[in-house]
């Protein structure tokens, strides 16, 4: 099961640079190289469809746009079934290989909408492409990062402060 660092990566892998959208799943060996990080095949066409349609679903729901019909292909007729072990009930995936990193990386993300409900969401900066999950006390990060997106919004609105001051 995917962590929430690597979805986190795949939230964040289309980044702004330079005011230029990038898209660095779009080389196929940088997604095989992140794929085969994951535990997933890394080399094979149809497990890059899937990783790319759950990483754009995944990006429009938190986006606040319609994801339902991306959610809704990667998980069609997928099945957790429940194991008896030594160590109590496991949970196993019944998928086609290809689709299975892609369903991890949905599972992942609902079970971080269920953990910490409202604590990720998307930059405050509307330049920024990139995501945050918000671990503080408090519930009040904003920002993808202090040092770049925060100081850059902070620094314009003290400016235009400035120039309205007479």
């Amino acid at each position: 099961m995917l962590d929430d660092e690597a979805l986190m990566q795949a939230l964040n892998s289309t980044p702004v640079t330079d005011g230029r959208c990038q898209d660095l799943w779009r080389e196929d060996h940088e997604l095989d190289r992140w794929a085969l990080a994951h535990g997933g095949l890394g080399g094979d066409g149809e497990e890059r469809r899937w990783l790319r349609t759950a990483r754009d679903a995944l990006q429009a729901a938190e986006s606040g746009t319609s994801a339902e019909p991306g959610l809704r292909q990667v998980l069609a007729g997928v099945r957790k079934i429940p194991r008896p072990s030594a160590s109590g009930i496991e949970w196993h995936l019944e998928v086609e290989p290809e689709r299975r990193l892609a369903v991890e990386l949905v599972l992942a993300w609902a079970d971080v909408e269920e953990r910490m409900p409202g604590r990720l969401r998307p930059c405050e900066n509307p330049e920024c492409r990139l995501f945050l999950l918000d671990r503080s006390r408090a519930n009040t990060a904003r920002w993808c990062s202090m040092k770049t997106c925060g100081n850059r919004l902070k620094a314009r609105r003290h400016q235009a402060r400035a120039r309205e001051t007479p």
